[in-house]
């Protein structure tokens, strides 16, 4: 058995300390495009879409304890990636707004450049822009 994808995307869950630096982040600086908000079982969804993809930021009713963070600092999931076509303006908006570069941008391998930042909760989201 394997899966059948209904899209050709994956969606994202994350839950947040601070909703509205985090909206600040991925809508204002990343201008992902909020289509929803509810409320789940934990706390409330925000629904941000980004292609045929969803970030889903999560403001929950009780804020746990952060994880590990960092790419190499415990197992699980470690980044967000987008695949965008504008890696320059992307860089800029985010040094503007005055995110952490994890990795300043850079031609990763021939054809392939990156950036990675840190969200406001500290989570690593690249950029990979292929030529």
């Amino acid at each position: 058995m394997s899966m059948k994808p209904a899209k050709n995307a994956l969606d994202i869950g994350v839950l947040v300390k601070d909703i509205q630096a985090s909206l600040a982040f991925y809508e204002g600086v990343l201008g992902l495009k909020k289509v929803q908000e509810m409320p789940v079982p934990f706390g409330t969804m925000h629904r941000l879409q980004f292609g045929d993809s969803f970030v889903k930021l999560i403001d929950p009713k009780k804020v746990p304890a952060a994880g590990p963070l960092g790419l190499d600092q415990g197992l699980g999931f470690r980044y967000l990636t987008f695949q965008v076509s504008n890696i320059d303006e992307v860089c800029a908006a985010c040094a503007k707004a005055g995110a952490k570069f994890d990795i300043e941008k850079t031609e990763f391998m021939p054809g392939v450049t990156i950036a990675m930042v840190r969200d406001p909760d500290d989570n690593v989201v690249e950029f990979v822009q292929r030529a």
